[in-house]
C-alpha cells in the first residue's frame, strides 16, 4: 500500500512525464511531514533568484531562498541539521529538523555559527490534503526513495540534483537523466 510507504524524511522525485508544471517539473522534494491528514513538503532541488539578506536586510548572509512549494509563497520556512542551536524545532528524520526559534537564528547567523551547510531557507511549501499525495502516487507522479544523505542534502547543491536521483534510479530512467527539460524541444 503507497501510504505505508510515504514516511516523512522519504524524498520524492518528480516523475519525467511532469512536464510544463513550472513547480513540480524536475522537482526532488523532501517530505516533512505525513499523516492520515496529509502530508508537508519542500522542494529542495529549486533555487529563487533571492538570497536570506534579500528578504530578511537584517540577516548578514547570502544563503539561497529556494521555491519551496506552491503553498503559501509569502511565507519563509527552513530546514537544518543544527537543533542544539536552534530551539523549538521538529524532526523530521535522520538529523533533519524543521523550523525553530528564528529570532535566535538570525542572530547565529550574523554571529556565523550557521553556514549554508546547516540551514536552507524556502518560499512557500507543497501540501497534499488526505489522501492527494496518495492519489498522485498512483498517477505515477512521483517515485519514493530515502535520504541516503540524511541531514548531509541541506548543503547538497541543486543544480542537478534531480539528474543525479534519476540516474541513480537506473534502468528505463536513465535515458531521461540527460533529456532536455522540455523534451518537446529535443
Amino acid at each position: 500500500m503507497i501510504s505505508e510507504k510515504l514516511r516523512k524524511g522519504h524524498l520524492l522525485i518528480a516523475e519525467p512525464s511532469i512536464v510544463g508544471d513550472l513547480s513540480f517539473n524536475r522537482s526532488v522534494i523532501l517530505l516533512a511531514d505525513h499523516n492520515k491528514e496529509g502530508s508537508v513538503g519542500f522542494i529542495i532541488n529549486k533555487p529563487l533568484k533571492y538570497t536570506i539578506n534579500d528578504l530578511i536586510p537584517e540577516i548578514c548572509a547570502r544563503f539561497k531562498i529556494y521555491n519551496g512549494g506552491p503553498v503559501e509563497q509569502d511565507n519563509l520556512y527552513f530546514i537544518h541539521n543544527i537543533p542544539n542551536l536552534i530551539s523549538n524545532s521538529i524532526e523530521i528524520s535522520n538529523g533533519i529538523y524543521w523550523g525553530g526559534d528564528f529570532e535566535s537564528t538570525k542572530e547565529l547567523i550574523n554571529e556565523g555559527k550557521i553556514n549554508k551547510d546547516n540551514i536552507r531557507f524556502f518560499l512557500g511549501y507543497t501540501g497534499w490534503d488526505e489522501n492527494q499525495l496518495e492519489h498522485e502516487m498512483l498517477e505515477n507522479s512521483w517515485i519514493i526513495t530515502e535520504n541516503n544523505y540524511e541531514n548531509k542534502i541541506i548543503g547538497k547543491s541543486a543544480t542537478h540534483f534531480w539528474q543525479e536521483q534519476i540516474k541513480e534510479l537506473g534502468g528505463e530512467y536513465l535515458i531521461w537523466s540527460n533529456a532536455p527539460e522540455n523534451p518537446y524541444l529535443n
